[in-house]
């Protein structure tokens, strides 16, 4: 197999991304399938430890594997999600963070933390912000009450409105807003004064999720039973484009399929999701997290009490490893960057792979801007404005045989 090197011989270090997996809720949410749990709040204080602990000793040992790689990084940016990362103190979130910078953190890196409305006071916003916590991803999901309480979500309209203003009030200069659209007994109407409340609120950035019915969750099993009753794939796709027309009057670049950013003096994109989507390195730390690192991706025990039991027992916590074939790489590279409306950067395609898209992805290339799907351009392949309504139909030709290795 042929691997890349972890980082061009003119850098000193790489640098990675680190996410921090909260795996804890209050309560489940009728759509949820993360790998999140009720009841366990007693664990939080071991588990902060037990994170902090895998911090430190990055790169995470894999199990019966040779040694991590000795390769020097560098800390980017840093992501609380799950899960209910606001469960968490600011003392806990500051326990996790000093043990991040026993590692070099870029002055200025973004340190972005999932939060749910309901959980924020304003004391609790400028502690936290104190920590050095400098965005927050508020899961606001709807600004109808009705559609909250059918998502059995713990805030309600009002609430949302609230925390984005303390938010404001504490210093938070970056925050994020998630809505969801597509949801049982969801109207067009419903959808469009959602959208333009949080417009009203100049969150910074976007990310507006269709919802998909997952298997074992409440919704799924109501769905089986004929009990569950969503818009159509084309209302879904109406609610989409209606969004994509209202962000942008409004001044959001719609920069990846699901993400807008607010343009502005500052960059607003995500910059540790950027790192997924050119699919750069990054390490993923607590229960269930995933990793991609030394040119394998893994993934730790899922269940909270295995994943604290391990890491004080000085085992590893991965249960996962996979080794990643330069071709799986290259297709991947391909799926994610189309996600982007920068695409694939055609230029850094050729410095990481020594070779052009065009020739290990010739057919699918061709096939896909035969149908409208794609742009090929000189230094950039893009979806069309159909192809991301359409992405899961482009990502899926990436997938098949390569036409070189």
């Amino acid at each position: 197999m042929t691997k890349l090197p972890l980082r061009p011989p003119e850098e000193a270090e790489v640098e990675v991304g680190l996410y921090v997996h909260v795996a804890f809720c209050q309560s489940i949410c009728h759509y949820c399938d993360f790998n999140t749990y009720a009841g366990l709040g007693a664990l939080i204080p071991r588990y902060v430890d037990a994170v902090a602990r895998e911090v430190a000793a990055l790169p995470t040992p894999l199990p019966g594997g040779p040694a991590p790689p000795d390769t020097p990084f560098r800390i980017g940016s840093i992501f609380f999600g799950g899960g209910t990362p606001s469960l968490l103190s600011p003392s806990q979130v500051e326990t996790i963070l000093a043990s991040a910078r026993r590692w070099p953190v870029d002055a200025g890196a973004e340190i972005t933390l999932e939060a749910n409305p309901g959980d924020l006071s304003i004391d609790h916003l400028r502690a936290l912000r104190a920590t050095g916590v400098n965005r927050l991803s508020l899961g606001v999901q709807s600004f109808d009450d009705r559609m909250l309480r059918r998502l059995c979500r713990r805030h309600d309209a009002a609430t949302a409105v609230r925390a984005f203003e303390q938010a404001r009030a504490a210093g938070f200069d970056n925050l994020s807003v998630d809505l969801m659209f597509g949801l049982p007994g969801q109207s067009q109407d419903h959808w469009q004064d959602t959208v333009d409340r949080a417009v009203a609120l100049v969150p910074d950035h976007l990310s507006l999720y269709n919802l998909t019915i997952e298997p074992g969750t409440p919704f799924g099993r109501w769905a089986e039973l004929g009990k569950l009753t969503v818009p159509d794939d084309d209302a879904a796709a109406d609610m989409y484009q209606a969004a994509i027309d209202r962000l942008a009057a409004a001044g959001y670049r719609h920069y990846e399929i699901s993400n807008w950013a607010r343009e502005g003096p500052a960059d607003y994109r995500a910059q540790h999701n950027l790192r997924y989507w050119r699919n750069q390195l990054y390490f993923g730390v607590g229960a269930g997290a995933h990793s991609s690192f030394g040119g394998c991706r893994y993934a730790n025990v899922r269940a909270p009490r295995e994943y604290v039991r391990r890491v004080e027992k000085r085992e590893s916590p991965v249960d996962d490893v996979e080794e990643i074939e330069r071709s799986l790489e290259m297709a991947e590279t391909m799926i994610l960057g189309l996600r982007l409306d920068d695409g694939v950067d055609v230029d850094g395609f050729r410095t990481r792979f020594g070779c052009e898209p065009d020739d290990v992805f010739s057919s699918q290339l061709a096939e896909l801007t035969n149908v409208g799907l794609i742009v090929v351009e000189r230094r950039a392949i893009r979806l069309t404005l159909r192809g991301r309504f359409l992405g899961n139909e482009v990502f899926c030709r990436f997938l098949a045989r390569p036409d070189a290795a």
